[in-house]
């Protein structure tokens, strides 16, 4: 009989690899001890990247979900684990180094035993300040080797990669094959590396199965001395996500490795509830084609979870897009032509700007160089004329790690052109400690920084969203997303939009919403607009609004000049492109 192979159920990323939203706290507290009676779990996900930032964005406490889950886990001892983002801690931007130590703390004391650091490029310098932060918070460092296929990432690449973060003091290391595109037999060879050099290290393989190679690839590392496998359960198993348990299962047990059964009553309980949280909300905004397998992937190597937001962007681009060939004279394109064109632009991009590891946010930067090129050359314009993104910008010139292959000439050019300088320090020391101003804003609200700090943290962490949290905003805004999404669905079984009004009306009331006693919109149910009010003043250079990119970064838009809203084009919550009208200005009279 070979050794035992343990199971984490990565509940959390089952949903983010699916659609926008986590299950709320009630919905997390009915699941867990189904999940526990499954019996087949040693790990579950709980929580991490991206988790908290939904509880925020619908007006749910994340450190309350965080200790509701963790808790029913923690008393039976099965390990939970989050994932973290090393110098972006659980957002998409760089962190503060008190922020990032104060993660930790936090964390443990909200139940969760294990952080899996990842970092984007896979630079060591992001990951090892980490692991020394999680020991002194009292969690088990989990380092990350962000897997890909490229002339860089070979198995010697990751094999000194795992070396150098060991050798800091990780006590466990992570293949986080995220797009599945790790080949199962290079996978199997660096799991072996691993073992032969430090047996005691606990080795967890976590691959999506969106090309379908994971379930092989999980095969091997098994063979090669891996101790733990991430997989998912129905109806979230499979497409983009994760192989289910009951697969891996079978298939270990037929190999002679030594698996936990699984309480199949248990498992139909669970498919059950999560069915249920689908119907709920969550599967108002997830995209089918998240269910889908596709070889394609492959050859342009972009993660499963990303291809509903960028199946999107693609629907939004193509009218702009065809628009410009038909101004030249040239035949419009389909969109699986654009599809098509964008894997080859990928493909083509990629080794230039310096492979970094199509892991969030890189791969969405990755993506929009090659979406920018396509639209660059439909409007007769050369590649990267479009590239002005700070974001992706600051990716190329080194201030987010060290890429791991080198950037090309001709990309060393145009930022020297632009007057942008690359960056080879620390890259930390670009982000300073500012815990401080974020205690000094609690205590001018009144709010209070919770258990453990935990109120500060989450704060200090998603300023973004947690004011309007705090506010109320986002509670309303979620529920106008919702509301939003339900509408769509029932045109597209048919209703007509008078009926759904219709529908509406029969229960709608007219509320009132305000932020420390101020009334400052108001909103009937009917529409749930939250737009400015008309006729609100601005002067030149005042703040008006947000908007929000697919990756999370959040860019401000300000007035022209001076005058007063007369028109508001775009809701809270629209969609918008890159030169649209999102409201009108009266200029006011000199």
């Amino acid at each position: 009989m070979k050794k035992e192979i343990k199971f984490s159920l990565v509940y959390r990323d089952m949903f983010q690899s699916s659609g926008k939203f986590q299950p709320r706290v009630d919905q997390l507290v009915r699941i867990a001890p189904v999940i526990i009676d499954m019996g087949c779990f040693d790990r579950v996900e709980t929580n991490g990247g991206a988790f908290e930032q939904v509880n925020l964005m619908y007006g749910e406490n994340p450190n309350t979900a965080v200790r509701a889950f963790t808790k029913p886990f923690n008393e039976v001892g099965i390990k939970t684990h989050m994932l973290d983002r090393g110098l972006n801690a659980l957002r998409m931007y760089p962190c503060p180094v008190d922020v990032r130590k104060l993660m930790y703390k936090v964390k443990h004391a909200q139940g969760v035993d294990i952080t899996r650091i990842f970092d984007g490029l896979n630079d060591a310098n992001n990951i090892i300040p980490s692991i020394k932060y999680a020991k002194e918070g009292g969690m088990t460092p989990q380092a990350t080797l962000c897997i890909t296929y490229s002339p860089v990432h070979t198995v010697e690449y990751y094999t000194k990669l795992a070396d150098k973060l060991i050798e800091a003091g990780a006590e466990e290391i992570c293949l986080k094959d995220m797009a599945g595109i790790g080949r199962p037999w290079s996978l199997g060879q660096l799991t072996k590396n691993i073992k032969e050099r430090h047996p005691e290290i606990i080795i967890q393989y976590h691959g999506h199965s969106g090309p379908g190679l994971s379930v092989a690839s999980m095969l091997e590392v098994a063979e090669a001395g891996a101790d733990v496998l991430d997989v998912a359960i129905e109806p979230l198993s499979w497409g983009k996500v994760h192989p289910d348990v009951i697969t891996i299962q079978a298939m270990l047990k037929d190999a002679g490795f030594q698996v936990k059964d699984i309480n199949m009553k248990a498992y139909m309980e669970a498919r059950a509830l999560t069915q249920e949280f689908i119907e709920d909300f969550l599967g108002y905004f997830m995209d089918p084609t998240n269910k889908h397998m596709s070889s394609l992937l492959l050859k342009c190597g972009l993660p499963g979870g990303m291809m509903g937001s960028m199946m999107a962007d693609m629907k939004g681009m193509m009218p702009v897009i065809n628009m410009s060939l038909k101004a030249q004279g040239k035949p419009e394109m389909t969109l699986d032509e654009v599809v098509v064109r964008l894997f080859d632009e990928v493909e083509y991009v990629w080794p230039k700007v310096g492979y970094p590891p199509l892991v969030t946010p890189f791969s969405q930067y990755v993506k929009n160089i090659a979406l920018m090129n396509i639209l660059a050359e439909a409007q007769g314009k050369p590649r990267y004329s479009l590239l002005t993104d700070k974001s992706i910008w600051g990716m190329i010139l080194g201030k987010s790690g060290q890429l791991p292959g080198e950037v090309a000439p001709e990309i060393k050019e145009l930022a020297k052109e632009q007057g942008l300088e690359f960056f080879t320090g620390d890259v930390q020391s670009l982000y300073p400690d500012n815990m401080d101003v974020f205690r000094k804003e609690m205590e001018e609200n009144g709010w209070e920084t919770g258990p453990d700090d935990e109120e500060l943290f989450e704060f200090a962490m998603h300023p973004e969203q947690y004011r309007p949290f705090k506010s109320g905003v986002a509670k309303q805004r979620f529920e106008a997303d919702v509301q939003k999404a339900k509408d769509a669905r029932m045109a597209k079984l048919g209703f007509k939009p008078e009926d759904i009004l219709k529908m509406k009306r029969a229960k709608a009331e007219p509320i009132t919403a305000s932020v420390n006693g101020q009334i400052f919109w108001e909103i009937d149910v009917v529409n749930a607009s939250m737009a400015p009010a008309i006729g609100t003043n601005y002067k030149e250079g005042d703040h008006f609004c947000y908007i929000t990119t697919l990756w999370g970064e959040q860019a401000e838009v300000k007035s022209n000049f001076t005058g007063k809203i007369i028109e508001v084009c775009a809701q809270q919550g629209a969609t918008v492109n890159k030169g649209d009208v999102l409201a009108y200005i009266e200029r006011a009279q000199d």
